[in-house]
């Protein structure tokens, strides 16, 4: 059809059911769309718990490193108290034999 020309009521009426078709295809486009977008916000949502909570692992992470260092330690630091006794023992034990052996001499 060309410019100026006048449309009769059939033409008008397939022009008509054709826009209205392509009028419900939008439609239906833009509800899929809405469903998609109430899904990437749902995701995104999602993702900023997901990164709250592993920041907050990540914290109690640091906590549970600090605990554990100084229970690591305290076998160490037992070690060396042991140690440290049966030196003195030991060393107590020698002197005092000295001692005897020197006192019974006289």
């Amino acid at each position: 059809m060309k410019e100026g020309e006048i449309m009769d009521g059939t033409e008008v009426a397939v022009k008509l059911e054709a826009h209205e078709h392509e009028i419900d295809s939008l439609k239906h486009r833009i509800k899929d769309l809405e469903v998609q977008n109430k899904t990437i916000q749902e995701n995104a949502i999602s993702v900023t718990k997901m990164a709250v909570s592993m920041d907050n692992i990540s914290g109690e992470l640091g906590e549970h490193k600090k605990r554990l260092e100084m229970l690591e330690r305290i076998p160490i630091e037992t070690g060396k108290t042991v140690k440290a006794a049966i030196i003195t023992a030991l060393a107590g034990g020698v002197v005092g034999s000295v001692v005897t052996a020197v006192l019974s001499l006289l």
